[in-house]
């Protein structure tokens, strides 16, 4: 009776061993699963740096940046100089590798200033898309081209030119000589002149002034043409900022001066139904760019994308994106072509950017 006693004993201590075993089991098992299911669900952060935090230009950008990453799951990051320093931005990149972030877009404020810090940030394994104003080839791995740089530039010279019917004198206030947008641009819009000849025969065209897409400074400029150049017919410039500055400038001076470029459709709409000073301009949306901007990151982050030529990804409601060599030697996925606001169609874009 006592060994059957013992038996008994032993068969339960062992059982109770048994399932304390499995529950220990289960637990870790549960706790691992736990841990894989968090690490899989960690959320991408996303960073965008823009040349510059008040230029309303740069947070349309953001917006549609951040539009982009919430449709993405992605965490956004957006971040900028108080003024268009290239030290600034370089501060703010370390911050982010820092951070450890998956991917920063930047639109550079200079090139050459910034390639080392982006540089760094890809040896850290974080993606580096440049917008708007392209980083160096060497330090980025995608430029989101907003449009063609041939046709920008030749259409704003088409344009100034039809207004004063191809005869006059064409001033240029462009921001900085660092801005590697504003100078390409500029570049073709030289080309086009010294391609037709002829047709540009009784244009004077005069050398490009900085206006440092500060609005004030662009200000001084205006009234610098205005004052140097008495027969200046009408102002070319590349840069919203100044748009915006150079109408106001020639309605407070009661000028005959007409004005056309790169520009809000919000901010310039009354040059162009009440002042007339301004009959037609272009841009893009630089909400889609800033969305675009966001899903090729997210593209590269996956390693849907290595942004070579060739890699296609698609952007939302934007479609599919092909990767396509850039002017510069690196690659370069395209917004769109340029478009027109005169008008027929200002009042209606004027509510949208």
């Amino acid at each position: 009776m006592f060994n059957q006693w013992r038996l008994l004993l032993l068969l339960l201590l062992c059982g109770t061993i048994l399932i304390s075993c499995a529950d220990n089991s289960s637990q870790q098992e549960s706790q691992t699963e736990s841990a894989v299911s968090d690490l899989q669900a960690k959320t991408p952060v996303y960073a965008l740096v823009t040349k510059d935090k008040d230029n309303p230009y740069m947070q349309k950008m953001e917006e549609g940046f951040k539009s982009a990453c919430a449709e993405l799951g992605a965490e956004a990051i957006c971040l900028g100089p108080s003024d268009y320093s290239a030290q600034e931005q370089i501060d703010l990149v370390e911050h982010l590798i820092d951070l450890n972030v998956d991917t920063v877009a930047i639109a550079v404020n200079d090139a050459d200033v910034l390639q080392e810090a982006l540089q760094k940030a890809m040896e850290k394994g974080i993606g580096v898309v440049s917008l708007d104003s392209a980083a160096n080839a060497e330090s980025r791995m995608l430029h989101i081209q907003q449009a063609d740089p041939e046709k920008v530039g030749r259409v704003l010279i088409q344009a100034a030119a039809h207004m004063i019917d191809n005869q006059g004198t064409i001033g240029v206030i462009t921001t900085t000589g660092q801005a590697t947008n504003q100078n390409l641009w500029i570049e073709w819009l030289k080309q086009e002149v010294e391609d037709y000849p002829e047709k540009y025969k009784d244009i004077r065209l005069l050398s490009e002034v900085y206006g440092n897409d500060d609005y004030e400074m662009t200000v001084i400029q205006t009234l610098y043409l205005l004052n140097e150049y008495p027969d200046l017919d009408i102002i070319i410039t590349p840069s919203v900022v100044s748009m915006a500055a150079v109408g106001h400038t020639l309605r407070e001076q009661n000028s005959k001066v007409l004005f056309t470029g790169l520009g809000l459709p919000s901010e310039i709409a009354d040059y162009i139904e009440f002042d007339k000073s301004c009959p037609w301009f272009y841009l893009w949306n630089p909400i889609d760019l800033g969305y675009l901007s966001a899903y090729a990151s997210y593209a590269l982050d996956g390693g849907e994308i290595a942004g070579e030529v060739g890699d296609s990804f698609m952007a939302g409601s934007l479609g599919r994106r092909v990767v396509v060599p850039s002017s510069d030697g690196g690659t370069e996925a395209l917004l769109g072509d340029p478009m027109k606001f005169d008008k027929d169609n200002i009042a209606l874009w004027r509510i949208v950017y």
